[in-house]
């Protein structure tokens, strides 16, 4: 397979970039391409799509975005769009090495300001260097070139649907810091915006339960060569419903460890987090027994939903998965439902 695809691929790729260099001579036109190719990728493959948050943003500050993960490509590509339609810099795109595999992914990734996040690393030393050469250059492009950055959560796609920011990641952070400064004082000054990315329907949910499955099993699961561009591919082209983005309120420099500032950061995302339909339908189905003055209130976001229409499309879609597969696809659907509850519970409590 990976044969034929190259073979069918190679000259559609050398067109497709033949016209598009006639068309771009700095990352700024690619990046103007680009958002407009997205556009219009959007109008085929979704239903809507809508940013909020953005006017709370200084548009003469630089911002360290860090959001929920769950397209390879497209939650970043999202982000900037976002910022470009409001009149803002766009970002640059931390990205693993892991996506470096194929020379021309890498051109594209490097010509959309994109900067590598070393995870092959290996050795203590090494990875210890790695990590303070990536905590240097993001603190020198947010305090000194004053340009924002994209980054996820986490390592790794949530493919389980549960978002949760890495402690280890703002360790990172901290590691360029001054002498004197503490940990809240050297994330505090990074301006980190939590980013809330939801869709309705993902177009990878069929291989991230397959993936799921074969862990939860103890199957031995080998990733194709290509299996990362194929991701990106679906991401892209297949439907997703309605889609939210929403950027939250910079978090502040009160945070003292990296287990507070990821509460904070995930306190936001799941609060931000938009629940569709989807989410609902299948938060009903996994759970056990189901209160109905909570289902009420989640179905209340959605008063002019067709609940029924809705019901038989999610069923379908998860019908078509093998049937392992599909409690599985079904729980990573819940899983922000049970966040934002859990969230809302705790913020009362409070």
């Amino acid at each position: 397979v990976p044969d034929l695809f190259n073979f069918l691929a190679r000259p559609f790729l050398s067109r497709s970039l033949l016209k598009l260099t006639r068309d771009v001579s700095t990352v700024s036109d690619f990046q103007e391409h680009m958002t407009k190719r997205l556009r219009e990728v959007l109008d085929r493959t979704t239903d809507n799509y809508q940013f909020s948050g953005l006017d709370n943003l200084d548009s003469d500050r630089a911002y360290l975005f860090m959001s929920n993960h769950r397209d390879i490509a497209l939650d970043p590509a999202l982000v900037n769009l976002g910022l470009s339609i409001a009149k803002r810099n766009t970002v640059r795109i931390a990205i693993g090495d892991n996506l470096l595999s194929k020379p021309f992914a890498s051109d594209l990734m490097r010509v959309n300001r994109s900067f590598i996040v070393k995870r092959s690393v290996t050795g203590r030393r090494d990875k210890l260097e790695a990590l303070k050469h990536l905590s240097c250059y993001i603190r020198y492009s947010l305090r000194t070139e004053e340009i924002s950055i994209w980054i996820a959560q986490a390592e790794g796609r949530a493919k389980n649907g549960c978002d949760r920011t890495e402690t280890a990641l703002l360790k990172m952070l901290a590691l360029s810091k001054e002498s004197d400064q503490s940990f809240a004082q050297a994330t505090g000054e990074l301006n980190i915006i939590p980013v809330a990315i939801s869709y309705e329907y993902d177009p990878c949910d069929a291989d991230k339960a397959c993936e799921l499955y074969a862990q939860q099993e103890g199957i031995s699961y080998t990733k194709d060569p290509f299996e990362d561009l194929d991701s990106i591919q679906k991401g892209f082209v297949d439907y997703k419903g309605r889609i939210q983005i929403t950027f939250g309120e910079p978090v502040t420099d009160k945070y003292e460890n990296a287990d507070l500032l990821a509460a904070e950061i995930d306190r936001q995302i799941h609060l931000y987090y938009q629940l569709f339909p989807t989410n609902i339908i299948a938060w009903k189905m996994h759970c056990s027994t189901v209160d109905k003055k909570t289902l009420d209130k989640l179905k209340s976001q959605w008063p002019d939903e067709d609940w029924t229409l809705a019901e038989d499309r999610f069923n379908s879609r998860i019908n078509a998965m093998p049937l392992h597969h599909q409690a599985i696809a079904i729980a990573a659907y819940a899983a922000p439902v049970n966040s934002q509850l859990q969230y809302s519970m705790t913020g009362q409590e409070s």
